[in-house]
């Protein structure tokens, strides 16, 4: 209503038909949200393998190329606002991680925050397609993505240093929007995982 000075019916009747078609879909108490418009085309096989350690590294390959981009897009793309989103979202992940390092390690509870992070960020690049095929990839496989972080854990008895410090070079190449930067930074941070999965073989 304020940046197009509307009035309140008017913005009612807008929402009521992007609701009519599938545009967006809102929820009682809870605002609304764009429809994944990939997700009635787009059927992701193999929901079932989230244990099988071959699978898991196609998983990381296929992730290196998505949130490459992804990076790449939200350094040029995001808004001054989304960006001081990601950059409380990181450094919430950071406090988390001081957390559960003296309580112990939660490995479900870094997976999550892991994504949000990444998640996040293909929200910011305002490509439609790169940000519907992100949700739809970390929903259906995030058993696949949260069993790579507990094999590395099990492996190594910690959370990899390596991690943290990738975050970090993602988070400040974002911020300083140089996206070449944010691309490789975030190409190596998930190739990084893949490494470390491979010597759980």
């Amino acid at each position: 209503m304020q940046r197009y000075h509307a009035s309140r019916g008017s913005v009612r009747e807008a929402l009521a038909g992007l609701r009519a078609t599938g545009m967006i879909d809102t929820r009682q108490g809870g605002r609304s949200r764009c429809s994944n418009l990939l997700e009635q085309h787009l059927q992701l096989p193999l929901e079932g393998r989230g244990d099988d350690i071959d699978f898991q590294l196609q998983i990381l390959e296929a992730r290196a190329v998505l949130e490459g981009e992804a990076a790449w897009f939200a350094a040029q793309r995001a808004s001054d606002a989304e960006l001081a989103r990601l950059a409380q979202e990181y450094e919430q992940m950071c406090a988390r991680n001081r957390s559960s390092a003296s309580h112990g390690d939660n490995t479900l509870e870094k997976a999550k925050a892991d994504l949000q992070f990444h998640m996040l960020i293909a929200e910011s690049s305002h490509h439609l397609l790169l940000c519907s095929f992100s949700q739809l990839f970390y929903n259906r496989y995030f058993n696949a993505i949260y069993s790579v972080l507990s094999r590395t854990l099990g492996r190594f008895g910690r959370y990899p240093d390596g991690i943290a410090r990738q975050h970090d070079g993602i988070h400040r190449a974002l911020q300083a929007r140089d996206a070449d930067a944010a691309r490789e930074r975030a190409r190596a941070h998930i190739l990084y995982t893949y490494d470390l999965l491979k010597q759980c073989r």
